[in-house]
């Protein structure tokens, strides 16, 4: 059974999120305003149901999902786009795949050490994430 990804977590480090906000489209100034927040993601489970909460002082969004069935899902404030999303764990890693105007679109959360990593994925450019444990949790 993998680690479980439920918990408050700080954002540590941040790699290439300009380049997979431009293969998203989104405009140069949003792109300069998401590089300076520092996110927090709280992920709970209740029975099969997931929720992953991204809040910053600027944004935020919400996520609801049931592991291996597929929904509809609409990016509002990220992106503005409508996907089909499916979610499944491949290993360790809980994996979600964003079918839609995108290709190769997605994402996948697993715990390395006591680390959270975020992996988003667009169209050939990867941005990657590693959180800490919120410590006032």
């Amino acid at each position: 059974m993998p680690a479980s990804l439920c918990d408050t977590w700080d954002i540590m480090s941040n790699v290439n999120l300009e380049g997979y906000m431009t293969a998203l489209g989104i405009s140069p100034c949003l792109r300069k305003i998401a590089l300076t927040v520092k996110v927090k993601k709280v992920i709970e489970q209740q029975e099969d149901q997931y929720t992953i909460k991204t809040t910053s002082k600027v944004k935020n969004y919400t996520i609801a999902f049931r592991v291996g069935q597929e929904f509809e899902e609409f990016t509002k404030g990220l992106d503005n786009r409508r996907v089909k999303s499916l979610v499944t764990w491949e290993g360790n890693k809980l994996v979600c795949e964003q079918i839609g105007e995108k290709k190769n679109r997605g994402w996948a959360h697993w715990i390395e050490e006591d680390k959270l990593h975020l992996e988003l994925y667009c169209e050939g450019e990867v941005c990657k994430q590693i959180f800490k444990k919120n410590a006032n949790e």
